[in-house]
């Protein structure tokens, strides 16, 4: 059977698919793994508790049972979400904000899809666009959502190292230069893969060097504020009409429901509507029902604050104390636990690529991520892209102390 080029592209090799069938099959299988790839979040007995409670009591209502899964949403979402969230944003942060403003998509990685290609691409004048990541490393699901070659170029950021064997990545301001070739700025806070969250003052050099170019700035704000808020610096939200905020339910706990949320202004919001129309029709109920008594009460900012971000960044503190620890006799960095649910390792002057690490760990049984996945539109030959793991602490501690002593152990024996 012969493949459309279409096909062809979205068959191929990639580092999503990749991620997404270690994960489903460490998930699903019955093998002792290790998984500390993937980006599912943990099961929080509270979190599970509140959903487990609010999914019982839809059963037990004929009529909003019979609603929810027996009726189409309309192709922006459901209607009662969408507006108890605008009220809540406008409540928290006084934006001036109403349901016109947000969509939802069937899970985060779906609007970005239609984001990217929307804003770049080919034109109907001919012009290519790219989308601009300012501070590689980025998000994995970016690279391979393009329906053009070379939707993206990347900036190679500034490196601070720190005496405590941590360092962080800093925007190189001045290499950032916007022309007519760019269609939109995009920029993950907190960072997947690194944990890093960007300042303030970039964020707003960012959104000012974005409006001043007439562009928008899509902020991908998966694990940011208000909810499910893991950041562990400190940081504010900011948002106006030229700005895309993503936001997502999976972190809260309901990856399964798949629902991205992205609040920009109403030509953008209307687009969005169009293309969920006409690629899923309508989107899932689930999602938002299981939500909504959270959003209304703004109990997810109070349940985000005291129980999600703590959880993670007790377990952020213990993964990084104990990767210190086994990692010591090698040269090593760890990007500043700044947010997410990832550690950055950075192993300079390693003997092999990182790519060829994830697949001698994947042999004893762990499962991470090689770092050169996570560099879409840089182009440079830099050799810091090799040399660095993606490596998730969501897991159960156990599961995370095994894996991190076995990472240790085999970089060790790449050094000696």
């Amino acid at each position: 059977m012969e493949f459309s080029k279409f096909a062809k592209k979205f068959t191929s090799h990639s580092g999503i698919s990749q991620l997404m069938d270690d994960l489903g099959n460490a998930m699903a299988g019955d093998q002792d793994v290790l998984m500390l790839g993937g980006g599912n979040p943990a099961h929080i007995p509270e979190m599970l508790a509140f959903f487990q409670d609010r999914m019982q009591r839809i059963i037990e209502n004929p009529a909003e049972f019979a609603s929810i899964i027996g009726n189409y949403d309309p192709p922006v979402g459901d209607k009662q979400f969408i507006t108890a969230l605008s009220d809540l944003m406008r409540k928290e942060y006084d934006w001036d904000i109403g349901p016109e403003n947000i969509a939802l998509t069937a899970g985060s990685q779906s609007g970005f899809f239609v984001l990217f290609n929307m804003l770049a691409g080919e034109f109907e004048n001919g012009q290519h666009k790219q989308i601009l990541l300012p501070m590689a490393p980025e998000y994995i699901g970016y690279a391979e959502v393009g329906l053009t070659e070379d939707l993206f170029v990347a900036i190679k950021p500034e490196i601070e190292t720190y005496e405590d064997r941590t360092f962080k990545y800093r925007i190189a301001l001045d290499d950032l230069h916007v022309d007519d070739s760019i269609g939109a700025i995009c920029v993950s806070r907190p960072s997947n893969p690194t944990g890093n969250v960007i300042t303030d003052d970039e964020v707003n050099k960012l959104s000012e060097l974005a409006e001043k170019n007439n562009i928008p700035l899509i902020v991908d704000n998966a694990y940011g504020m208000p909810f499910p808020n893991i950041i562990f610096s400190e940081a504010k939200l900011s948002w106006n009409q030229n700005t895309i905020l993503c936001m997502t339910l999976s972190k809260l706990g309901l990856p399964g429901m798949r629902t991205g949320i992205v609040i920009a202004n109403e030509e953008i919001i209307n687009a969005i509507s169009k293309f969920n129309g006409i690629i899923n029709l309508a989107l899932g109920s689930f999602g938002p029902a299981l939500a909504l008594d959270l959003v209304k009460s703004g109990e997810i900012i109070s349940l985000s604050n005291m129980i999600i971000k703590p959880y993670y960044q007790r377990k952020a503190e213990r993964a990084m104390a104990l990767l210190k620890q086994e990692m010591q006799g090698v040269d090593f960095y760890i990007h500043k636990a700044e947010g997410a649910l990832f550690l950055w390792l950075w192993l300079p002057g390693l003997s092999i690529d990182s790519e060829e690490l994830y697949e001698r760990l994947k042999k004893r049984g762990v499962l991470v991520l090689s770092g050169h996945y996570f560099f879409p539109g840089l182009k440079e030959d830099w050799r810091h892209k090799h040399e660095c793991l993606r490596i998730t602490y969501s897991m159960s501690d156990e599961v995370v102390s095994a894996g991190i002593k076995i990472i240790a152990e085999e970089v060790k024996s790449c050094s000696s």
